[in-house]
């Protein structure tokens, strides 16, 4: 049985200025489940990476409630890779340690054990300049795992690639997370990409963003995200979600 990890309910985001008051979030709810991967998507605009914002405490809510289970920890990976190009792979991989007070022997060790499992090892003394896009992103996913997150929030990943090297990266984030058991909720604009990682898909309406409708993702054979897009299922859902999202909702 499925072990729910966070609920969130109701959950409402409110922005003011001198003149008028703008909705961008009206009363989203849904539950997160352990080693779940779930992806948000809705037109542009609607408030989807508030959502993640406001799971990481980077923005307050303005009603409902975010429930966790205790000592719950949230990582949170950014649409560009955000490395600072005067460290080096490895140092750069440390900096959520360091804002933690946790660069212990054991989580160094725990970091380097990650560059080694996922091929970038070798590169550990290079500098950012030295490494693809798809590469640079594999490093800011180690860098928030470092932390041992229990959830990982990415917001979109991968919109910064080109064509090619967002398909080779989305399998490599998805094993990743698949390997390290960990739970995520992704924001993409690309449905494609969504229907080939996730478990569910949560579907949000224009601005103020209300939950349209939320799939469960079953595929026959279901594997990579690459080798997922070949599943017989996956144009059915790709032709539903896209007319979740038209302009008309």
């Amino acid at each position: 049985m499925k072990r729910k990890i966070l609920t969130i309910k109701n959950l409402s985001k409110r922005y003011h200025d001198k003149t008028d008051e703008i909705k961008a979030l009206d009363n989203i709810s849904f539950d997160v489940y352990e080693k779940e991967f779930i992806a948000i998507v809705g037109p542009s605009g609607c408030g989807k990476s508030t959502i993640l914002s406001i799971l990481s405490e980077l923005e307050k809510k303005s009603s409902g409630t975010t429930s966790k289970n205790k000592d719950l920890t949230i990582g949170y990976m950014l649409q560009n890779d955000s490395l600072f190009f005067w460290r080096t792979i490895y140092d750069n991989c440390l900096i959520g340690l360091e804002i933690t007070d946790k660069l212990t022997k054991e989580n160094k060790q725990y970091v380097l054990d990650l560059l080694k499992t996922y091929g970038l090892y070798e590169f550990k003394d290079k500098y950012p300049s030295s490494l693809s896009g798809g590469m640079r992103q594999r490093v800011a996913l180690i860098r928030t795992l470092a932390i041992k997150p229990d959830i990982l929030l990415l917001d979109e990943p991968m919109s910064a690639l080109d064509y090619q090297s967002r398909l080779a990266i989305s399998d490599d984030i998805y094993k990743i997370i698949k390997n390290e058991g960990k739970t995520a909720i992704m924001v993409t604009h690309d449905i494609a990409e969504a229907i080939s990682m996730s478990d569910r898909i949560i579907v949000l309406t224009k601005r103020p963003a209300r939950v349209k409708t939320i799939y469960e993702i079953n595929l026959t054979n279901k594997s990579t995200p690459i080798n997922n897009r070949k599943c017989k299922e996956f144009s059915t859902y790709y032709d539903t979600i896209w007319r979740d999202l038209d302009v008309h909702i």
